[in-house]
């Protein structure tokens, strides 16, 4: 297929990647030319200079880029993708966004006669490196089975949970998971080294337990050697709390472990990690650990 990638960040750069590996035709824009350039001399594929050139004529476009204010200037925006979409081409956002971004998407998307999916992805650059990333996609089953093959290019799970706004909702439960079990984490390899045991033993004894988690796989060694340079940025995740929070507040509900986490977040930011992983919440928590002695 004829496709578009939009925004080669992280995540981003290697799902194109993926795209163009798997046989399609990929043009990608990047706001930073260079990185556009550096993702052709990999990949082969075609960059354009602007959003709506790199869409002219691709089957499906993507957006992959860093909030609501971003998709806004990559598809409605001057020079935006929309402005070039042919008729039955598909928009697929998997920005982590608004619900109700994706829902004013969907309907400028529809008055052009495109179809929209918002389809955020969880599974981290690791993820996206490794073609195994989680699809939580909101839209219409018609588009879905469109992109579905497309989406195998990078995907180890897609699955549409109902309509438009569905993969955004799908996205804020997958945060509010994330916080509470890492939290946890540093919680629990703070009490493991004040006993004085050794957590990288225990972590591997209990990880074949109850107590297993992705986030403890995949992030105890490097939270042990307080290594945060890498993964998804604290500064996202309070993004993505932030939009948590007001989605629980609309429906009358409190969410006081994401609240209290959030918080802890905004500590670490203070901290000075703002782009440090997420994991980094036991950096704050060793930082307490030796003030307090």
């Amino acid at each position: 297929m004829k496709l578009a990638f939009i925004g080669l960040g992280v995540m981003g750069y290697p799902m194109a990647g993926h795209l163009q590996r798997a046989g399609h035709s990929v043009t990608v824009f990047n706001r930073s030319a260079e990185k556009a350039r550096l993702w052709c001399d990999e990949y082969g594929g075609e960059s354009a200079s602007t959003p709506d050139l790199a869409a002219q004529g691709a089957d499906i476009v993507f957006v992959c880029v860093g909030n609501d204010d971003d998709v806004r200037q990559v598809t409605t925006g001057d020079e935006g993708a929309l402005a070039r979409m042919s008729e039955g081409a598909l928009l697929v956002d998997h920005t982590t966004a608004s619900a109700e971004l994706a829902r004013d998407l969907a309907s400028a998307c529809a008055e052009k006669g495109v179809g929209f999916l918002d389809a955020p992805v969880s599974g981290g650059q690791a993820g996206a490196e490794n073609g195994v990333l989680t699809v939580m996609v909101g839209g219409q089953q018609e588009h879905f089975d469109t992109a579905a093959p497309v989406l195998d290019a990078y995907a180890r799970c897609a699955r549409l949970l109902g309509p438009v706004g569905s993969g955004q909702l799908a996205k804020m439960v997958n945060q509010v998971c994330i916080a509470g079990v890492v939290q946890g984490l540093a919680e629990a390899f703070s009490l493991s080294e004040a006993a004085g045991l050794d957590t990288a033993a225990v972590v591997e004894v209990i990880s074949q337990g109850a107590a297993q988690s992705w986030q403890m796989e995949n992030r105890y060694q490097t939270m042990l050697a307080d290594e945060y340079e890498h993964g998804f940025a604290v500064d996202w995740m309070r993004k993505d709390l932030g939009m948590v929070l007001a989605e629980a507040k609309r429906h009358g509900l409190t969410l006081p472990v994401t609240e209290l986490v959030d918080g802890y977040y905004a500590d670490v930011q203070g901290m000075g990690g703002a782009r440090w992983d997420t994991s980094s919440l036991y950096a704050r928590m060793k930082s307490i650990s030796e003030t307090s002695e």
